[in-house]
């Protein structure tokens, strides 16, 4: 008789073992008092600590117009859609949010999913299937979701290099000029934040012709003019194929979009089953992300000064000799190595001096590279800083040989 209970014990087990086993906690997020939480110790004792692994990055999920429209769109229109968008859940508010979108990003159109993810899983697994004999040319670095589409696609499939520019010619170069080939790449990687060389892929690209499919997810609503993310800093979004991007980070909401040519947006709303047989978003989740990408946009001061922030806090990282993967990005990650002394570091910050960083652990990075992710938001000050600082120097430095910054 097959014991099945045993089997996934074994597993939880290898785990909890490896270090690699995820523990959540139970955060009693505050809109007053936001980057700081309550939560409750293992001993049931409430505590409280500062948050410094959110992806709400310009804290607009606590924005007071934006919470206000979800609840005005909520009172009127009820908490969910109905239906899927063929069968009654496509409101007037997916439309607004769909056009806010494409407009943005300069495109056709654009289609909203209830994730990211679900929208990279869907439009790539589409597109493999509907181009005879495509290929996927994807970065090494890509994210699961990205790696879960092409899969899914049942089409072919290159690595090439992360961010290596030669490498992915040489891949371009093997194969034949007419086959469909798509490449897959992140504008911003967000374990290492490391930056792609956008506008050198997308001439790489028109060379050999390809198409261009971009993940901006930590990029949206943070880089740009208006929040179009690095695509519209460096005002190459004409020259990308198709845009993934999320509400859920830098617009503080919930859901996932693609943008691009409308042909292209059509075939995969008409064929893609992770859009066709889904619920859609509630009206007041759509109402609520529009008025945070119209904020974004009108509000020109919110993401020079956030960048500010960000190196505030590298400033006082280095004054204190606490090392970092140094990049252009937003995100600060500070390398550990093995996943369960990361896992006591962030456990040491949260119990004895309220911070709260989870660990990132394989898979999410490779086995023995398990970090902490420094993400801070808008919402952070100066005496945040310094208690993190604080904290750190109290328990990575005195568990460290070396401490050197990582250029």
């Amino acid at each position: 008789m097959i014991n099945y209970a045993e089997i996934f014990s074994e597993k939880l087990h290898e785990l909890k073992g490896s270090g690699t086993y995820r523990y959540f906690l139970n955060v009693n997020k505050s809109a007053q008092h936001f980057p700081t939480f309550y939560f409750e110790d293992p001993q049931g004792e409430k505590r409280k600590a500062i948050n410094f692994c959110s992806n709400d990055y310009l804290a607009m999920s606590v924005h007071e117009e934006v919470i206000s429209k979800l609840s005005f769109v909520a009172n009127r229109a009820g908490t969910g859609s109905g239906g899927t968008r063929n069968i009654s859940g496509t409101t007037i508010y997916h439309r607004e949010l769909e056009n806010a979108l494409a407009k943005l990003h300069q495109q056709e159109a654009a289609l909203v999913f209830g994730s990211a993810y679900l929208a990279n899983l869907t439009a790539l697994s589409v597109m493999g299937k509907l181009l005879t004999n495509a290929i996927f040319i994807s970065d090494e670095y890509n994210h699961a979701s990205i790696i879960e589409g092409i899969k899914a696609s049942g089409a072919a499939k290159k690595i090439f290099k992360h961010n290596d520019l030669e490498d992915l010619e040489n891949v371009l170069k093997s194969i034949p000029l007419n086959q469909p080939k798509i490449i897959v790449f992140e504008s911003i990687y967000s374990m290492s934040g490391t930056v792609s060389p956008i506008l050198e892929i997308v001439l790489l690209a028109k060379k050999y012709q390809a198409l261009t499919y971009i993940d901006e997810v930590h990029a949206v609503g943070i880089y740009g003019q208006n929040g179009g993310g690095l695509t519209e800093q460096l005002q190459v979004q004409n020259g990308i194929d198709i845009i993934n991007g999320t509400l859920a980070k830098g617009f503080g909401v919930l859901g996932g979009y693609i943008a691009g040519d409308q042909l292209i947006i059509d075939a995969i709303r008409s064929m893609g089953s992770g859009f066709i047989f889904t619920t859609s978003l509630p009206p007041a989740i759509c109402a609520a992300a529009k008025k945070s990408i119209e904020l974004l946009k009108a509000d020109q001061h919110i993401r020079p000064l956030y960048q500010e922030k960000v190196r505030e806090l590298r400033r006082l990282l280095e004054l204190n000799k606490i090392s970092y993967y140094s990049n252009d990005t937003h995100i600060t990650p500070i390398p550990i190595g093995e996943e369960k002394r990361c896992k006591k570091i962030s456990d040491l910050l949260l119990y004895e001096h309220g911070i709260y960083i989870q660990p990132i652990v394989y898979p999410t990075v490779k086995k023995g590279e398990a970090c902490l992710r420094l993400t801070i938001t808008a919402k952070h000050d100066t005496q945040h800083f310094q208690t993190l600082v604080d904290a750190l120097r109290a328990t990575i430095i005195t568990n460290s040989e070396s401490i050197v910054i990582i250029k």
